[in-house]
């Protein structure tokens, strides 16, 4: 068999599409999973016994459960008690829900990792706990989280492909597509894989980048 990958030509478009729709839903994802891993860890990290183990709880269950059970449940159960999602929005918010609970530990371990040298700082300069947390050690958390935060989105981009089982033609979804059209599955995919490895690639060196900037901010801070 001879690879020929300029019958591809005609269908770069069509997959760009593909590869368009997998970034938003990826990106709108992370937001999602940021926002909720922030919560996740600030209950975690809670005096509260109860609250702090509703959030171990949400944590344990989405990780061990498969995401693609997740995704079915969300895009074939809710429908039978009245809840009508369509594929897009599953999607997102599937990734988000299993997302944040990867997020919450790397928020969570970033919270535990300030020194307290900055908290009782805080304290002596008169900031209530509400505001040390918001202004200083979420903040911080973040910033020291960017890396394994960089994790969950490489993680949900290759996820992603998933999407296309409820019929939501992201990449993965169009290429499926493009092989049934031209019976050419061997340089459909053979794309496929040079383009998941040239996101995951450009993303991790973006998130390397950007941890390597905002700890050179950081240590001038604090100096």
């Amino acid at each position: 068999m001879r690879l020929d990958l300029t019958i591809l030509i005609p269908h770069l478009g069509f997959l760009a599409e593909g590869a368009l729709l997998t970034l938003e839903a990826c990106a709108l994802a992370l937001i999602g999973s940021v926002i909720l891993g922030m919560l996740v860890a600030i209950a975690r990290t809670s005096s509260s016994k109860w609250i702090s183990r509703l959030a171990f709880l949400y944590v344990d269950l989405f990780r061990n459960i498969p995401f693609i059970v997740q995704l079915f449940f969300f895009y074939y159960g809710l429908p039978e008690i009245g809840i009508y999602i369509d594929a897009f929005t599953t999607g997102v918010v599937a990734l988000s829900i299993a997302g944040g609970a990867y997020a919450s530990d790397a928020i969570r371990a970033g919270i535990l990792a300030i020194d307290n040298g900055i908290l009782e700082a805080a304290e002596v300069s008169g900031l209530s706990k509400r505001v040390t947390f918001t202004r200083i050690v979420l903040p911080i958390a973040l910033r020291t989280s960017v890396r394994p935060l960089g994790s969950v989105l490489i993680n949900m981009i290759l996820t992603s492909s998933i999407l296309s089982t409820i019929t939501l033609n992201e990449l993965t979804g169009q290429a499926k597509i493009v092989a049934s059209d031209t019976f050419r599955p061997f340089e459909v995919y053979v794309v496929l894989l040079v383009v998941y490895a040239a996101l995951t690639y450009l993303v991790s060196l973006g998130i390397t980048l950007l941890h390597r900037r905002l700890n050179r901010d950081l240590q001038e801070q604090v100096s």
